[in-house]
């Protein structure tokens, strides 16, 4: 079996407050790019993971790895054979462990059906995995597992994704959130609620990455309709009228940037 662990973006993410529980409520437009990391199952004595690709190298604990937990979690025989080939930067907004468990779910869906208490299960396993089961454009509340639908006016519009290079963890990123509640996610479409929409988390992942602010200038120099930062950054995107306005964008951006050139599901 093989299966694509689509990126996840975040078109808006507003942080609403700190709950009592140490989290932060949020309302999120969660949307997923045509590509991302690739795995590959196949039957196998016991479990086993093997990463590969440009980013395989961060992962060096393999037991510990989301993949492995979600299998670990599901009904899928005596065992697979997992082989992962990081393409999405580690720590990058991109909901890539997420991406990988979600794709992890899918395949052991189609091949055994899941349990009754999936749901929970990829909650604990992290806030996006939900979302990113699905893969689809949605609306993200509480921690972001709450999902709601959206009507998705944007799909197969081109994106592009850039990243510095600079690993950025999730937690400095919300502690530095100043705690001003700006208000909720608006509009009817997933166009409308991205444009009127902001990212709470992108002043203070400048503080902590100040190339953040570099990639969106750059991004906003080809001509989007929008441009951001997706998640607690570093990977920031830009969505275009044409894969050709794209296609140039990529080719502006300077060469040890990394970039990523698709379109949204």
């Amino acid at each position: 079996m093989r299966e694509t662990a689509y990126a996840k973006i975040n078109l808006a993410l507003h942080v609403r407050q700190r709950r009592d529980d140490g989290y932060h409520e949020l309302e999120t437009l969660f949307a997923f790019v045509d590509a991302g990391d690739e795995l590959s199952a196949s039957t196998a004595f016991r479990d086993e993971l093997h990463v590969t690709g440009e980013f395989g190298g961060v992962l060096d604990d393999p037991f510990g790895n989301i993949v492995a937990k979600a299998l670990a979690g599901l009904p899928h025989g005596t065992g697979w054979s997992v082989i992962l080939e990081k393409n999405l930067p580690v720590a990058a907004g991109l909901g890539g462990g997420s991406a990988d468990a979600g794709a992890i779910f899918r395949m052991v869906e189609r091949a055994f059906g899941l349990p009754d208490d999936w749901r929970e299960k990829a909650a604990k396993l992290g806030a996006d995995v939900p979302a990113c089961i699905e893969s689809r454009a949605c609306i993200g509340l509480g921690t972001g597992t709450e999902l709601a639908p959206v009507l998705n006016d944007l799909a197969g519009s081109p994106v592009l994704l850039v990243n510095p290079r600079i690993p950025l963890a999730t937690g400095p990123v919300f502690k530095g959130w100043d705690g001003v509640d700006r208000g909720p996610l608006r509009g009817e479409t997933l166009r409308e609620m991205a444009l009127v929409g902001r990212n709470d988390l992108e002043a203070p992942a400048r503080d902590l990455v100040p190339q953040i602010a570099d990639v969106i200038a750059a991004l906003r120099n080809t001509g989007p309709w929008i441009a951001r930062m997706s998640g607690s950054g570093a990977t920031c995107f830009a969505l275009y009228d044409t894969p050709e306005q794209r296609d140039a964008a990529k080719f502006a951006m300077p060469p040890e940037w990394w970039t990523l050139a698709g379109a949204l599901r």
